[in-house]
């Protein structure tokens, strides 16, 4: 307690108060005592229950500055992105409040005010001043205040580059284009940007506001450094461990403008693992090139063309497709969209099925044709790095610089532009792929072993010169049997005792004796289905006890509940394996 306490002067604030109390009770003059619950301000840091204490400070009158904020959302000369914020920016400043701009910190802009010492004459002035500006003592102090952050922090988009003075920098750099920053400090921050640009420059600081959310935990709660596990958020900690682009690409595409986003560091060691078969592929393409690396720099644009493949052919239109998109997706700001169509395209169709595939084209005698399959290898790699490097920098960089290439480094090398579709190639492919993904889905229903080859017959109609010349590749991506593979357009009969599967316009049966062992299989599945019965058995007469259901907890009894659904639905699974066998 200070001076103004009077007797109290010295004394803790906690002992002031009982001691007040006491003073009360011997004047006489307490009432009552009762108990009052309220909020009481705390320490963020120390925990310190923190003192309401009355002060002088400076303010600027601040609806001059809205008003033309407003006007320049409401007229479009800025974009506010989600559109759902313009209402919470039209909120905060069409009911705005005068702003308290002087701090008590030890660091910042100082208040710009001189007090004279002996008139007591305040002096505002731009450049420091030496004497008072009414008395003209030299006894004169500066303001121990400093400006609010967020005044120092609105000022930034010009202040940095050299205004007040009219220098090359401002005219270049004045206004910009986008800012990025999250959606909990747009009044804070971003209309104080505006509200200052528009008043000091007389322009608006940019013309979009892209907004993203916060970064929270696993389990939805904000991140901070009083959570016991704060360290396993820490980026210094994920990039040791994972990565910076795996980092990156998981705060990029695990996110939607304006909402926030739980970091999941699975999510993250899967883009690391995404990095790892980035370099898997351009481990084999740069291995198909050879010594002849120079001869397959990659062309500006390239157009599928007859004499090239049905597979060469599909990867072009999907990668030009791919292009469209993402640009598309770009323009709109839907970036964590367009990077997942990235990740999709390269580790689903360039990896998974056109680098199979390409196996065996390089592997043919047509040398002319393993050509242009290197081309296309190349061309493909070399653009769908260029999409990625906004979001994986070091890692595309790094890979492309072992890639025939023009220019010295990927940052700065030209954008990908879209080219020519080929509608036909892409349905042929798609009907292909769905093939051969129905093929491996009977295997591991059958739980075939990965290395035996089986026998398959196909009725393709219109399709089966197409599926004819791509049999090397059936038999590698669905390991089907080379010899028991029958390919034709119509089928006189049906096979016996064979697995049907029905996709697109082709008719596929798989021999079931040539799939597994028939007489081991039925009986494994005879056993299933006896177990899954006890199984079922044991729980309805758990759920039939009065006792069970009425003094277990509910989820106990739900989750007995849900295990009975989940056997008759596998047993009923089972008995239909089994009606197929007999």
């Amino acid at each position: 307690m200070n001076e103004e306490a009077g007797p109290y002067q010295g004394q803790d604030r906690f002992e002031c108060r009982k001691n007040l109390v006491a003073d009360f009770q011997a004047m006489g003059d307490l009432v009552k005592i009762e108990a009052y619950r309220h909020s009481v301000g705390h320490c963020q840091r120390c925990n310190t229950i923190v003192e309401p204490r009355i002060s002088e400070q400076w303010f600027v009158r601040a609806k001059p500055l809205a008003d033309p904020s407003l006007e320049a959302v409401r007229d479009g000369r800025i974009r506010i992105i989600p559109e759902r914020f313009t209402k919470i920016y039209n909120d905060w400043l069409e009911n705005i409040r005068d702003w308290c701009i002087s701090r008590q910190l030890w660091w910042g802009h100082r208040i710009p005010v001189w007090y004279c010492d002996d008139c007591g004459a305040q002096t505002c002035a731009r450049v420091d001043p030496t004497q008072c500006s009414k008395c003209g003592s030299k006894n004169i102090h500066q303001d121990e205040d400093v400006l609010d952050t967020w005044f120092s922090s609105g000022l930034w988009p010009f202040s940095t580059l050299g205004w007040p003075d009219q220098t090359k920098d401002l005219a270049y750099f004045y206004p910009t284009s986008v800012l990025e920053t999250g959606y909990d400090i747009l009044f804070f921050w971003v209309a104080r940007m505006i509200m200052l640009g528009l008043h000091m420059t007389g322009e608006v600081p940019f013309d979009t506001v892209y907004l993203h959310g916060l970064i929270r935990n696993e389990d939805g709660q904000k991140i901070s450094k009083s959570m016991p596990d704060a360290w396993r958020y820490d980026p210094l900690y994920i990039i040791d461990e994972y990565g910076q682009d795996a980092l990156r690409f998981s705060l990029l595409t695990g996110s939607t403008p304006g909402n926030d986003t739980k970091l999941s560091l699975s999510r993250v060691e899967a883009n690391r693992n995404f990095c790892n078969k980035i370099w898997q592929a351009a481990r084999f393409v740069l291995g198909n090139l050879g010594e002849r690396t120079s001869e397959f720099t990659p062309l500006r644009q390239m157009a599928p063309t007859p004499e090239m493949s049905v597979a060469d052919r599909w990867i072009l239109s999907r990668y030009h497709r791919l292009v469209n998109d993402v640009n598309r997706l770009l323009a709109a700001y839907q970036l964590g969209e367009a990077g997942r169509q990235i990740y999709e395209f390269l580790w689903g169709e360039y990896c998974d099925w056109y680098i199979e595939i390409s196996k065996v084209q390089l592997r043919g005698e047509d040398a002319a044709a393993a050509g242009r399959t290197r081309q296309v290898l190349v061309y493909v790699l070399d653009g769908c790095l260029r999409l990625l490097h906004p979001y994986m920098p070091f890692v595309t960089e790094a890979i492309w610089q072992y890639l025939p290439h023009e220019g010295a480094a990927l940052i700065i090398a030209s954008w990908p532009i879209g080219g020519a579709l080929d509608e036909g190639a892409e349905e042929a492919m798609g009907v292909f792929m769905e093939l051969v993904r129905a093929i491996r889905n009977a295997r591991s229903e059958y739980d075939v072993e990965p290395g035996h080859r089986i026998a398959a017959i196909i009725a393709a109609g219109a399709n089966s010169a197409f599926l004819e010349g791509q049999r090397a590749a059936l038999e590698i991506l669905a390991r089907v049997d080379g010899g028991k593979l029958h390919i034709a357009a119509q089928l006189t009969e049906k096979p016996q005792k064979a697995l049907a599967l029905m996709v697109s316009s082709l008719e596929c049966y798989l021999p079931l004796a040539d799939l597994v062992d028939l007489d081991k299989e039925r009986a494994r599945l005879t056993a299933e289905h006896a177990q899954l019965g006890q199984e079922i058995a044991r729980s309805e007469k758990l759920l039939a006890n009065p006792g069970f259901v009425s003094k277990a907890p509910a989820e106990v009894v739900q989750k007995e509940r849900s295990k009975v659904e989940e056997y008759r639905e596998r047993q009923a699974r089972v008995k239909a394996r089994l009606d197929g066998l007999s």
